[in-house]
């Protein structure tokens, strides 16, 4: 009779803890070097500012995070196709990634702007097209992933064939190239790009001309994720914005919403 108490009690005592979770498992996401929305600082410890509206959002749901270790970004993304990896913030919500993904209401925008060198700006300033980029011949540089507006899309087979375009695979070494004259222009987000430029004590200027700003979301894998889940954080979302919870974050990060 004594064990079998013991076993009961066992048993309640997990049935309790699962219910105090909202969601069906935890979701898994990787640490990233993203500043200033997902990266480790100078005292090793996780920052940023998509990473306190993700866990306000979670803790407001009621809803498990597990963030593992960082993996390199081709390799994030074969993860979450095979649904090893539950959910990656920052994404834009397009059709053809809703073939494979569930999507987040947006909780902030994304801004890709195009930046110089202060010595070249002048030159530059009046660009306002990436047509007229090609007609100019100007060599941009280009972090080798992401979206970067419908209108890139449309000129960037155009500016590789002209050997105009060049990619970078980290920010730090996207300016690193600039720095070098390996391109008179740098285009990645708005916030990393600055981020950056402060940390190498370097100084760049943004062109007027803006490739692109548009909200962001998080993604999470239909493999791996109920959508009943992903309603419970849009409803989390909606309270904290309601509250001006994230909108007090994205201000101490300087993030536009």
């Amino acid at each position: 009779m004594h064990w079998r108490y013991l076993s009961l009690l066992a048993l309640l005592g997990s049935l309790c803890c699962n219910a105090a979770w909202a969601c069906s498992k935890a979701i898994r996401i990787t640490m990233m070097q993203w500043p200033p929305y997902i990266y480790t600082d100078e005292q090793s410890q996780r920052t940023g500012g998509d990473l306190e509206m993700i866990q306000a959002v979670f803790k407001e749901a009621k809803c498990r995070l597990e963030i593992i270790a960082e993996v390199p970004r081709k390799r994030r993304l074969a993860m979450f196709m095979a649904g090893e990896l539950d959910m990656i913030p920052g994404s834009n919500d397009t059709a053809e990634r809703r073939e494979y993904a569930w999507f987040s209401k947006p909780y902030r925008l994304e801004t890709v702007s195009l930046f110089t060198l202060p010595s070249n700006y002048p030159k530059y300033r009046d660009l306002d097209s990436f047509g007229a980029m090609l007609r100019r011949q100007v060599p941009l540089l280009v972090l080798n992933a992401g979206w970067f507006g419908a209108e890139y899309a449309q000129h960037s087979q155009a500016l590789r064939d002209a050997k105009l375009s060049s990619s970078f695979e980290t920010f730090g070494q996207g300016l690193t190239m600039l720095a070098k004259g390996r391109g008179d222009l740098i285009m990645a987000d708005h916030a990393t790009l600055l981020f950056e430029a402060a940390h190498q004590k370097m100084t760049i200027q943004a062109l007027p001309f803006q490739a692109s700003s548009a909200p962001v979301a998080m993604m999470f894998s239909k493999k791996s994720v109920a959508e009943a889940d992903v309603l419970l954080l849009n409803a989390a979302i909606d309270r904290l914005e309601a509250r001006g919870t994230l909108k007090q974050i994205r201000a101490r990060y300087g993030i536009q919403q």
